[in-house]
């Protein structure tokens, strides 16, 4: 079993001695809790490749996000992120899953879909809403998405008014109104290190799935 609490270890010392001089001091360490997480990517992947082939020939390194922060147009970053990520299907590779898994010391997630897509995308998406909404209400409404996501993300950047091109009255508007399309939960420390890990992560990917196909779908269509 992956020693996901030396993962956790390390990313709170990151975050309290964020700095290259840290870092240049403890690369050995940070090859170990990447090494540990990579392993544990290698699990998932194992699993979710029993319910979809495409995963079993996913490199676990091309999962990954970088640790760095991108500093250049937002300088006040700190230099190192304190989380460590997963992108399933590969990193910004949207054209087959949308699930993401995200640790670190302050805040813990999974789930998936597109946060703040592109204008193209975010077009594609309430385009497919528009014509098969139905289909999307269907599957936020069942018991077992509802009972594990709750529904989508509500973001502060929802329109209040309908959008250029749609009615104010149209039946699926709430849903047409966001402009990113997420569910995640939260996750304790204690669920991320515990030994059914991937168990729960298996089950959120599984009741995901459904939103996923929908998105990939809307996206991944061309006029």
């Amino acid at each position: 079993m992956v020693q996901k609490d030396y993962i956790f270890r390390f990313l709170r010392d990151l975050r309290n001695n964020n700095s290259k001089e840290w870092m240049n001091e403890n690369r050995e360490r940070y090859h170990t809790m990447k090494k540990r997480w990579l392993e544990e990517i290698e699990l998932i992947l194992e699993r979710f490749s029993k319910h979809d082939d495409f995963f079993a020939g996913v490199n676990p390194k091309k999962t990954l996000s970088r640790i760095n922060n991108n500093r250049r147009f937002h300088p006040n970053k700190p230099v190192y992120k304190d989380h460590i990520t997963c992108s399933p299907a590969g990193r910004k590779r949207y054209d087959h899953s949308t699930f993401f898994i995200s640790i670190g010391p302050n805040n813990s997630f999974i789930g998936g879909g597109i946060y703040h897509p592109s204008k193209e995308n975010l077009d594609k998406i309430r385009d497919a809403i528009d014509y098969e909404g139905v289909t999307l209400q269907k599957i936020l409404n069942t018991n077992s998405f509802k009972s594990f996501y709750g529904g989508l993300n509500e973001y502060e950047d929802k329109l209040v008014t309908s959008p250029q091109g749609y009615n104010s009255d149209h039946k699926f508007i709430n849903l047409i109104n966001h402009k990113s399309y997420t569910a995640t939960i939260e996750l304790t420390e204690d669920q991320v290190v515990s030994d059914n890990f991937v168990d729960l992560v298996e089950e959120a990917y599984l009741k995901f799935k459904p939103l996923d196909e929908f998105l990939v779908k809307a996206i991944s269509f061309e006029n």
